[in-house]
């Protein structure tokens, strides 16, 4: 039967280490979607890149320039490789390039751009911070296609903006799903700045 001696010296020679369990990492909400709204481009422009502040030759030069990125994750964290991210919105007037809105945009604001993500989920754009029009709160619509699926159409919110509070569609979000799609925009060495991180429940 071993003694006291020689259990105090078995506790020495192999401590107990006490450790608290590690909890599970809270899996990632899916981004919610929200109305494409009535403006989708009814025709492409024929410059649909990722850089809204030039539509062919033209450059804009007017609102607050701004860099939109963003990664697209799954629900387990793996890029969604191969998709394609689109954006549009409004000119700094308020306008878009639409019938149903006049086709009033300005022409050297592009309205409208699309990329593919790179091979770690990563999309970027060149634009401008949204403004507000016709009741909404400044937003940018986002829609998310892999081929021929549409896998998500939502809009990015711009944080702190006064406007959120009234917008229905903003206010309709709950706490968790207005913190995925409201960004904040800061001030960079090259405009502002704001990161969005998209999830799709695939």
């Amino acid at each position: 039967m071993p003694t006291r001696r020689t259990l105090t010296a078995a506790l020495i020679a192999c401590p107990v280490v006490l450790t608290t369990r590690a909890q599970p990492v809270p899996r990632p909400r899916p981004t919610p979607a929200q109305t494409e709204g009535p403006f989708y481009p009814v025709a492409l422009p024929a410059d649909a890149d990722n850089d809204l502040l030039r539509n062919g030759a033209r450059r804009y030069a007017r609102g607050q320039p701004a860099w939109l990125d963003g990664t697209l994750r799954d629900l387990e964290g793996r890029p969604v490789r191969g998709a394609q991210v689109e954006i549009w919105q409004c000119d700094e007037a308020g306008h878009y390039d639409h019938p149903g809105d006049g086709s009033r945009q300005d022409p050297a604001f592009q309205g409208f751009g699309r990329t593919t993500v790179d091979a770690e989920g990563r999309w970027r754009f060149r634009t401008i911070r949204p403004v507000p029009y016709s009741g909404r709160t400044p937003h940018i619509h986002v829609k998310v296609r892999l081929g021929a699926r549409e896998l998500l159409t939502t809009q990015l919110y711009v944080e702190g903006d006064p406007g959120n509070a009234r917008d229905c569609l903003w206010r309709r979000l709950d706490t968790a799903d207005r913190a995925a799609v409201t960004l904040p925009y800061t001030a960079g060495s090259d405009g502002l700045q704001a990161r969005a991180a998209l999830v799709l429940a695939l």
